[in-house]
């Protein structure tokens, strides 16, 4: 898991969530408004709305190609349990909250590096 990940407000531009996952080299940003989770970004999200005709990076919005389908979990709900919901789901990440606060975002990347050191 990502710890203390990066955030994105909805209104944000696509071209702002580009800078971030280049800088940072993350692929999920978690989507906030007003404080709450609305939703989650992935690089794939933003690809897929950019082959859309008169789509510009630079004032589209990040709410325009979030999912809002997103998989929140807590930090002790074991592993067993988050990796079934996104192998049926087909999430590729979960935003993990405490109290409210987001702590993390487990990715399938994630889940692989735990299944490699479990094979071990």
């Amino acid at each position: 898991m990502t710890k203390n990940p990066l955030t994105i407000g909805h209104t944000q531009t696509l071209q702002t969530a580009h800078d971030i996952m280049r800088e940072h080299a993350i692929r999920h940003l978690p989507v906030l408004a007003e404080g709450k989770v609305v939703g989650v970004l992935s690089s794939r999200d933003m690809h897929f709305i950019e082959t859309l005709r008169d789509v510009d990076p630079r004032v589209t919005t990040v709410d325009e190609a979030m999912s809002s389908d997103v998989y929140v979990t807590q930090p002790d709900t074991p592993l067993e349990e988050v990796a079934s919901a996104m192998a049926e789901h087909k999430y590729g990440s979960t935003i993990v909250t405490d109290q409210g606060k987001i702590v993390g975002v487990f990715t399938t990347v994630d889940a692989l590096r735990a299944l490699a050191a479990i094979l071990k």
